[in-house]
């Protein structure tokens, strides 16, 4: 089991003038998983607010992972990659390869999001899309094996299996 922080980022719902659906969708497949959220937030889309409350949750020590959705496109207002970059210590690329590869077989626009997975002290960071379908793609190809990375990064788990999983 693994402790999660779910963070929206959206301008329009931290104003409320939108309603968080991808959370939502974050926080029932976790749950379902067996595993805890213990932190939730929706923020606007401000590269220094989300890089600060990322430092503020990766550091507490009290989250495994933290779960971003929003942000991960290319307008001007998309910048929680850059606002992940600048705070990991160590960037874990093959999360949103695949992930990006995977989802673009269904939706050839998939490749287009920008989102990043790295690590802060013992915290696993990934940022996923905003719409509540991409979220659940996402989550539905990372879920099994969050557990495993949290392990590595913990130093739960110091031999690999030679198995194919």
């Amino acid at each position: 089991m693994f402790t999660a922080g779910i963070l929206t980022i959206s301008t329009k719902g931290a104003k409320g003038q939108r309603e968080d659906k991808s959370g939502p969708v974050i926080r029932d497949m976790v749950s379902a998983a067996g595993n805890r959220v213990v932190e939730y937030a929706v923020i606007p889309d401000d590269r220094s607010l989300i890089s600060i409350r990322l430092v503020d949750w990766a550091d507490r020590g009290d989250m495994d992972v933290i779960l971003t959705t929003g942000g991960t496109g290319l307008s001007d207002s998309d910048v929680t990659p850059e606002a992940t970059i600048v705070v990991v210590d160590k960037l874990v690329p093959g999360i949103p390869e695949l992930i990006r590869i995977e989802t673009s077989r269904k939706t050839p626009t998939a490749i287009l999001s920008r989102g990043v997975a790295g690590v802060r002290k013992k915290c696993l960071i990934i940022n996923m899309p905003g719409s509540p379908k991409a979220v659940s793609e996402w989550l539905g190809l990372v879920l099994p094996v969050i557990q495993h990375a949290v392990d590595i990064i913990k130093g739960t788990v110091t031999e690999h299996s030679t198995q194919q999983q």
